[in-house]
């Protein structure tokens, strides 16, 4: 795929602007292709407001400092919105097609196969979906070899994480090349397996659904939950993730805290699953015995907690928390 090859996002709606607002600022050319037939008055108001929105999106990242005011109308140059029935160049240049159609089964099936039936024989063709896996839509697609799931977090200009999720048809080659297009515009794609919620989704929506309910318990107010979670829950995984602060603080203390919850709060939602158990059982803790979830053998320890503290006290310092010491002086 050549370095800033054009992209093609069917539907202009949130995430094709969001997509088309990370590309054109990477330098790509991008085309939104509305797939609703529309009035040619119809579509000139969608234009116009897919337009607006993706300069208000560069007007608004200008003022936050990420680019010159005089960098927004180039910016916004490169992006532009066609019909569907003009969108045969616009799929017969793409290097990467994306689909962000609402989520229907059909509906994308539909529109991912009529695409896929105009697009090059180089060309991939992405969903972004995350409720939807690969392989139920790769049926409608002319080369499954070339489909996979991209899915990105809002917003997707500024959420740096894409999730790459290929099916049993997808060429490995096509996720390498997907992987190294989202590193060219500076986001860090992770790979997982077509399985539903993929990785963000599935465990955001467990602990979302436990903070609405300890709203509904009476456990705090919304307010008290929130800044618990931004000022401690978020706090720690912005610098260590899930896993390896399993094996930070060791997997025998989850394990044991998990024994403790279900059994009081008298739900296996909070069962420990068997890995955890296993673990323990072949002593791989997690840091202390050089080995958990993840491989500290040869790692300088030391060096390690350090900088993930460093990286704790930036963090400290970006919500003006961190204050000096309270010394006694004669």
């Amino acid at each position: 795929m050549p370095r800033r090859a054009n992209i093609a996002c069917l539907g202009a709606g949130r995430m094709g602007r969001g997509i088309a607002v990370a590309f054109a600022y990477a330098g790509h050319a991008v085309t939104m292709i509305d797939i609703k037939p529309r009035s040619a008055e119809d579509f000139a108001r969608l234009e116009a407001d897919a337009l607006g929105e993706v300069g208000r999106t560069f007007a608004s990242l200008s003022k936050l400092g990420l680019l010159s005011a005089t960098d927004v109308d180039p910016l916004i140059a490169r992006v532009s919105v066609v019909s569907a029935s003009q969108s045969g160049a616009a799929l017969s240049e793409a290097g990467i097609v994306f689909e962000g159609v609402p989520e229907v089964v059909e509906l994308k099936r539909e529109v991912l196969g009529a695409a896929s039936a105009q697009i090059g024989p180089d060309t991939i063709i992405a969903s972004t979906t995350s409720t939807i896996l690969v392989d139920d839509l790769s049926g409608a697609i002319v080369n499954p070899r070339r489909f996979l799931n991209v899915h990105w977090l809002n917003p997707a200009y500024l959420i740096p994480l894409v999730e790459v999720s290929p099916g049993k048809l997808t060429d490995p080659v096509i996720v390498d090349e997907v992987k190294a297009l989202l590193e060219g515009i500076g986001k860090v794609p992770v790979v997982c397996a077509a399985t539903p919620g993929f990785i963000v989704p599935r465990i955001q929506a467990l602990a979302m659904n436990e903070a609405a309910r300890m709203v509904e318990e009476g456990v705090a107010s919304a307010e008290e939950i929130d800044k618990a979670i931004r000022l401690g829950f978020g706090f720690r995984y912005a610098v260590l993730g899930l896993l390896e602060f399993i094996d930070w603080g060791g997997g025998d203390i989850l394990y044991y805290a998990s024994r403790y919850l279900e059994s009081a709060l008298g739900s296996d939602r909070y069962r420990a699953p068997e890995v955890i158990s296993r673990n323990m059982q072949e002593g791989r803790i997690g840091l202390r015995t050089g080995a958990g979830f993840l491989d500290y053998s040869g790692l300088d320890v030391d060096a390690y907690r350090a900088k993930r503290l460093q990286a704790m006290v930036d963090l400290l310092r970006h919500f003006d928390l961190a204050r000096p010491p309270v010394l006694d002086r004669n």
